[in-house]
């Protein structure tokens, strides 16, 4: 665990779960934070906070009783754990409000605290969400590392909030300063996009496929989901399949389609995955399933699950690790029944086997090609 050193206290925070080699906050939040104490600027009124990675300015912000929309459930999470550590010392962290992307925006924003996300589509969706509750008084700051804003960032503050500049780089960081414009029309958010799957990927083929901002390959089938879906497992009945990780359902979905009596449970850490599984499903299949949002299966009942379907993950927020992977493996072999299967489709070079021997004691090839492998294991 390590300390952020602020002005406004000084705070032990971790990710969730914890992960010793990974600090839950960078230069671009420690930029943002010294930027409001420098400028004075006044945190009064209704205080957003948008894209908060791990909970380091929510919680160094608990003071001004912000409120926190995110799209990680992890990121909640630890935001969550975070406030309850700085809360015995902290005066307004039982008075946090935590929202998802999905959640009904706050109908005034009198500062509009911006930390930029991977997806640009997904800034995109909140910029438009959130612009009607801005007003010509709103003080409106970005940050982020100088490598994730680019002028297309830019373009999006300007096009939907107002006229928008930078700061120099800092240790690598960047601000975004943005002046609202109320002569500015608000249009809705472009989101979700549909499109129809092509041929030549099995049951799915021609189906239609709803994607929230911030999902994978929004606009087009990628590569590796495309290998998985000509590769499914047939020849046995499954009666509880869970698409883990499931981004916009489009996996479990197939998985309904071919086994129409199964039980299919869509789960991802991403509030906007999630809510994309949902709409696909809805727009394809007859019938009922269950969408989540969590850490994996941790959460589920040891042998709940006949087969485990996934394509996990390695980049965590900017952070390339194996950590996601570890856990939805073992998460896994806990929810598999006896004799039930984890199949995984994954790039090569990643080497899933060999942690797949470590968990289950077994691993087979699927399939392979030269860019992805498919393996399947088995709990014993």
């Amino acid at each position: 665990m390590e300390r952020l050193v602020t002005t406004r206290g000084e705070f032990d925070l971790t990710r969730f779960p914890d992960d010793p080699r990974l600090r839950a906050w960078d230069a671009a939040d420690e930029y943002l934070l010294r930027h409001l104490d420098e400028a004075q600027v006044a945190l009064e009124g209704a205080v957003v906070v948008l894209g908060d990675r791990w909970g380091a300015l929510t919680t160094a912000l608990a003071g001004c009783r912000p409120t926190q929309i995110t799209d990680s459930w992890l990121g909640q999470a630890a935001t969550r754990k975070n406030l309850e550590r700085a809360g015995a010392g902290m005066a307004g962290t039982d008075a946090v409000r935590l929202l998802t992307t999905r959640d009904t925006p706050p109908g005034r924003i009198d500062v509009l605290l911006v930390r930029v996300p991977k997806s640009l589509a997904l800034l995109e969706d909140q910029l438009h969400r959130l612009a009607p509750a801005v007003h010509a008084g709103t003080v409106v700051v970005g940050t982020g590392m100088a490598k994730e804003i680019h002028t297309s960032t830019l373009r999006l503050f300007e096009t939907i909030i107002g006229p928008t500049r930078t700061s120099p780089a800092v240790r690598k960081a960047r601000l975004i300063f943005c002046a609202p414009d109320p002569e500015i029309a608000r249009a809705p958010s472009p989101w979700p996009l549909s499109y129809d799957l092509p041929d030549g990927v099995g049951i799915a083929s021609g189906r239609t496929v709803v994607n929230h901002a911030g999902i994978f390959c929004a606009d087009r089938l990628d590569i590796g989901t495309r290998f998985f879906l000509q590769n499914l497992p047939d020849g046995r009945d499954f009666e509880r399949i869970v698409d883990l990780g499931c981004g916009n359902g489009v996996v479990g979905m197939a998985a309904a389609l071919a086994h129409p009596r199964a039980e299919v449970l869509f789960t991802d850490e991403s509030f906007q995955a999630v809510a994309s599984a949902e709409a696909t499903y809805a727009a394809n299949v007859d019938g009922k399933a269950e969408f989540g949002t969590g850490d994996g299966l941790s959460a589920r009942a040891a042998g709940s699950a006949d087969l485990v379907l996934n394509n996990p993950p390695f980049h965590s927020h900017q952070a390339t690790t194996d950590a996601t992977a570890w856990r939805m493996f073992t998460g896994a072999r806990h929810a598999l029944a006896p004799g039930g299967e984890l199949w995984v489709v994954g790039n090569r070079h990643l080497g899933y086997h060999v942690k797949l021997r470590r968990i289950f004691g077994n691993c087979a090839t699927v399939a392979s090609n030269p860019k992805f492998v498919i393996l399947k294991a088995r709990r014993k």
